[in-house]
């Protein structure tokens, strides 16, 4: 049994998630407007060559998930990648890590409150969008903070809705292509995939422009690691749920989007449209675009719900835990349930109601190219503790976890590498670029909070962290 470590809490978590919501967590964490939406532009923008950047960012991001998982059978830590952070780089990454992952999901729950105001409108188009973003922001915060079971039990369904209406578009799809019913019917081929213009029809270089928006997708893929600590039995269903994410990848992002692309050609598709929306039009399905429309509010409600509201809670309170912030946000209620950050984060997200009002529609964009930035940090401090667990452990410093990072460390420089070009493709393009100005901005004031946070880290493990313990530590 491994010791407590100054990270981890004095008062645990309940144990209230299980296998199935555990499983769900991971799917509802990923799907969200960034497919929903935002596969829409990437579509226009580079055709059916998009189905291989998300193949691509997939593959590298289950590596991730693998390091991630190695860690997590290890040891559990007290907010998941931020306590391995604290341990293999230091007090400060451990710090920079935890309110990186807190900024990250407070701007992309913004972002999903501000669509659902949109998705709202194509029934009621005479309610504002700060309402719904309002009172869907009201009821998530209530429901976070009864239990972690409801909280639970509510993504479970959220994510349920998506995972069956994906399935029903590839299954109503394939019968497109097969069977030749519908409006679609005549001009339904898999040909689709490459007669208009080749897999690659704009070039290369589109292609690769699609990458920010693309890894944006996949945000929240590392929400096992956040709800390790209230995991039944997480030495088996953390594998389990990292194991079945090819499949859930090869499903719901391929599997979509390469029977969209057969079903409708790419030259069909704009910018700003949901591809699933214009693709249920073009087969002509009544009622379909309201099936989707509800689907793509579920998807960013719970998006908001999974990581906006209770990813930000927990890594707040590792803050107060480990001294990164005020030690008031380390408190549990009788339930287990961090109020304060909870009240906290969603006080914060509520700027994004108000501003919902006044932000120009480049704003989302804006808002998910940062969270891109942040997320490939984050994913790179998994893979650079990984690699320093992996070389203590197999000097015999640390004990072997049970389940392992394939070819490490080959793997972690390869993934470390295609965050290196996503960064440049990041920084390419203007609409985008801002990101980078953004993180560095957010970056200097974290390190500007580290002198106090440091000494808070002092009392908190009651250890003094001299400068060369820090420089020896990472």
């Amino acid at each position: 049994m491994v010791a407590k470590l100054p990270d981890q809490a004095e008062e645990d978590y309940q144990r209230g998630l299980g296998t199935r919501q555990i499983q769900m967590l991971a799917i509802g964490g990923t799907i969200g407007t960034g497919l929903f939406l935002g596969a829409g532009e990437n579509i226009a923008k580079a055709g059916p060559s998009l189905i291989l950047t998300y193949a691509v960012a997939g593959l590298m991001l289950f590596f991730v998930m693998r390091a991630l998982g190695e860690l997590l059978t290890y040891r559990r830590a007290e907010g998941g990648f931020a306590g391995y952070a604290r341990e293999f780089l230091g007090p400060f990454w451990g710090y920079a890590t935890t309110w990186t992952y807190w900024i990250i999901w407070v701007t992309t729950g913004m972002a999903e409150l501000t669509a659902a105001g949109k998705y709202i409108q194509k029934w009621w188009p005479g309610v504002e969008q700060w309402q719904t973003a309002l009172v869907a922001l009201i009821v998530l915060f209530v429901v976070n903070l009864i239990s972690v079971k409801l909280f639970g039990e509510l993504e479970f369904w959220f994510a349920m809705i998506k995972v069956a209406a994906i399935v029903m578009m590839i299954l109503v799809g394939l019968g497109v292509l097969i069977f030749g019913f519908s409006d679609a019917g005549k001009t339904a081929e898999v040909s689709n995939l490459w007669s208009h213009g080749g897999v690659f029809p704009e070039g290369i270089s589109p292609t690769l422009m699609t990458l920010q928006m693309v890894m944006f997708a996949y945000l929240g893929v590392e929400l096992v690691g956040v709800t390790a600590s209230e995991a039944k039995d997480p030495e088996k269903n953390i594998p389990r749920a990292i194991n079945a994410l090819p499949v859930r990848f090869a499903l719901f992002y391929l599997g979509s989007l390469l029977v969209i692309l057969a079903v409708v050609p790419w030259t069909a598709f704009k910018g700003g449209a949901s591809p699933f929306v214009l693709a249920f039009d073009q087969i002509g399905i009544k009622g379909g675009g309201d099936i989707v429309n509800f689907v793509v509010l579920t998807a960013a409600l719970s998006s908001c719900n999974a990581g906006g509201l209770y990813s930000t809670s927990r890594m707040l309170r590792t803050a107060g835990v480990n001294g990164d912030g005020p030690k008031v946000l380390s408190r549990l209620n009788g339930r287990g349930v961090p109020v304060l950050t909870v009240v906290i984060s969603a006080l914060v997200m509520g700027i994004g109601v108000v501003v919902n009002a006044v932000v120009p529609d480049k704003a989302f964009e804006y808002i998910t190219s940062v969270s891109t930035g942040g997320a490939i940090l984050v994913w790179a401090v998994i893979l650079v503790s990984h690699m320093i667990y992996r070389r203590r452990a197999t000097a015999g410093q640390l004990p072997k976890s049970s389940y392992r990072m394939p070819w490490a460390p080959y793997t972690n420089w390869m993934v470390l590498a295609f965050f290196v070009f996503v960064t440049v493709t990041i920084a390419w393009e203007s609409d985008t670029r801002v990101a980078l100005y953004v993180m560095a901005g957010w970056l200097a004031l974290v390190v500007v909070g580290w002198p106090i946070a440091r000494r808070g880290s002092q009392r908190a493990t009651g250890v003094k962290v001299t400068l060369a313990e820090e420089s020896t530590s990472a």
